[in-house]
C-alpha cells in the first residue's frame, strides 16, 4: 500500500488529468513510439489514428488517480487489461520501458506543476499498478501454456475455410499448423491474431471473438470488413484479411482471453442481446448452449442494418425452430425491398427492450450484451430500468481498452 502522502498527490492530479489527459497521452505515445518503434506492432494504430487509445489510456489514468486509496475499486477493469495484455504478447519487460515514457511525459506535459516529489509520486503509483497487472498476467501466461492444446505467445494456424457469411462478414476456420489440439474455451471469449499490413510496413495485431461453440475441429473467427471515415480509418486489419488471405495461408494466432462469456455454473435463464457483428460472441454461447443440451431458457434479440449483413440468419433461424427453449427477436433498421417482416426479421428499426419487455425481461435471466459502445450503453441503461440489477448485466464493447499501461 502507498503511503498517505504518496496517495495524496497522485490523486490531486486526478482533476488535471481529466481535463488534459489526451494532451498527456498523446505526447506520451509519440514519445514512446519514437524511441521505442518496435512496440508499433502491438499497439493498434488505426485506434491510434483515431485517437480513440489516446482517449481510453487518459481515462484510465485519471480513473487509476482518483481512486488510488482503494486500486481494488478497478478491479473489472484491470481484469480485461490484463487479458487483452496477454494476448497481445505485453510482457513484465515491458512494463518499465511504459513506466519511463509515462513519467517523462507527465514532467514534459505539466511543466512546472510536475515538481520532483509528484513524479516520485507517480513513479511509486506506476510501480504498484505494474505489479498487479504482471502478477496478473502472470496467472494468465501459465493457465495459457498449461491447458491442453494451449501455449503462450503466437502460434501459427493455417486457414482451412473461409466462408462469408454477409456482405460485410466472413468467417475464418483456424487450425494449428502443427497438427497439435485445439485449446478450450469459454463461449465469449476471443482470439489474438496478427498479420503484416502493408501499407504500414508491420505486422497488426486484433481481437476477435470466437463465433462458434468450443470442441469444434477448428477456431472460428467472423471478421466485419470496417469501413473509413475522416475520424474512423479503414480497418486494416480486416481488408487484409478480407482481400488477401486465403485459404492454406498462415496466420499468427495467440491463446483465447477475455473476462466476457457465457457463466458456465449457471443455470439462469439467459438473454442476448446483439448489434451488428456484436452477434458473433453471441453464436458461440447460442451453439454452445443448444448443443451441449442445456435446458436454459434463451432469448436472442439482435439487430442489423438490413438482410444484406445480417450474419447467421438461417443458421440462428434454423435453431430457433428446432428448440422451443429459444425464441428470437430480429430487428432491421433499415429493411431492404426484398426482406420480408415476420420471417427475415420481426421488427423494424433498433432494438427497443421496453418495446418488447414482455420477451426480452425474464425472471433472474443473465443477460449479455455485445456491440458498439453506444449500444452497449443505451441497452444497459435500458435494462437498469426495466428492473434488471446490474449483476446480471454482462457488456463485451468493441474497440479500444486494451493495451493501456
Amino acid at each position: 500500500m502507498l503511503d498517505l502522502a504518496t496517495r495524496q498527490r497522485v490523486k490531486a492530479t486526478a482533476p488535471i488529468l481529466k481535463q488534459h489527459g489526451v494532451s498527456l497521452t498523446t505526447h506520451f505515445y509519440a514519445r514512446m513510439f519514437r524511441d521505442n518503434p518496435e512496440l508499433k506492432q502491438i499497439f493498434n494504430q488505426g485506434h491510434q489514428a483515431a485517437g480513440s487509445q489516446q482517449q481510453a489510456l487518459a481515462m484510465a489514468v485519471a480513473a487509476y488517480a482518483e481512486h488510488i486509496d482503494d486500486p481494488s475499486v478497478l478491479a473489472p477493469v484491470l481484469a480485461l487489461v490484463a487479458n487483452k495484455h496477454v494476448s497481445l504478447g505485453i510482457r513484465a519487460e515491458h512494463y518499465p520501458i511504459v513506466g519511463r515514457h509515462l513519467l517523462a511525459s507527465i514532467s514534459e506535459v505539466l511543466g512546472a506543476a510536475a515538481d520532483e516529489a509528484l513524479i516520485a509520486a507517480w513513479a511509486a503509483a506506476y510501480g504498484q499498478l505494474a505489479d498487479l497487472l504482471i502478477a496478473e498476467e502472470h496467472k494468465l501466461y501459465q493457465a495459457a501454456a498449461g491447458a491442453h492444446g494451449g501455449w503462450s505467445g503466437w502460434r501459427a494456424f493455417r486457414v482451412g475455410r473461409k466462408v462469408a457469411e454477409s456482405e460485410e462478414i466472413t468467417s475464418f476456420y483456424l487450425q494449428p499448423a502443427d497438427g497439435g489440439p485445439l485449446p478450450g474455451y469459454l463461449p465469449g471469449q476471443y482470439l489474438s491474431l496478427r498479420v503484416a499490413v502493408p501499407a504500414l510496413g508491420m505486422m497488426q495485431p486484433r481481437q476477435y471473438s470466437l463465433s462458434a461453440a468450443p470442441g469444434g475441429d477448428s477456431l472460428r473467427i467472423s471478421v466485419k470488413r470496417e469501413g473509413g471515415s475522416a475520424l474512423s480509418p479503414a480497418g486494416m486489419v480486416s481488408h487484409v484479411l478480407h482481400d488477401t488471405v486465403s485459404v492454406g495461408d498462415l496466420i499468427d494466432v495467440a491463446p483465447p482471453m477475455g473476462d466476457f462469456y457465457l457463466h458456465p455454473q449457471r443455470d439462469t435463464p439467459v438473454v442476448l442481446i446483439s448489434a451488428g457483428v456484436g452477434i458473433t460472441p453471441m453464436m458461440a454461447m447460442l451453439d454452445h448452449m443448444l448443443g451441449s443440451g442445456s435446458t436454459r431458457q434463451i432469448r436472442f434479440i439482435h439487430a442489423c442494418r438490413h438482410g444484406g449483413v445480417h450474419a447467421f440468419r438461417q443458421h440462428a433461424a434454423n435453431l430457433a425452430a428446432e428448440y422451443p427453449q429459444l425464441q428470437s427477436v430480429i430487428h432491421y433498421e433499415q429493411p431492404r425491398e426484398h426482406d420480408r417482416l415476420g420471417h427475415d426479421y420481426q421488427r423494424h428499426g433498433r432494438i427497443d427492450l421496453a418495446a418488447i419487455s414482455g420477451l426480452a425481461i425474464v425472471a433472474d435471466a443473465d443477460y449479455y450484451l455485445c456491440g458498439p459502445l453506444p449500444f452497449m450503453q443505451q441497452q444497459k441503461t435500458a435494462l437498469q430500468a426495466l428492473g434488471v440489477a446490474a449483476s446480471r448485466i454482462h457488456a463485451e464493447a468493441f474497440g479500444t481498452g486494451g493495451a493501456a499501461l
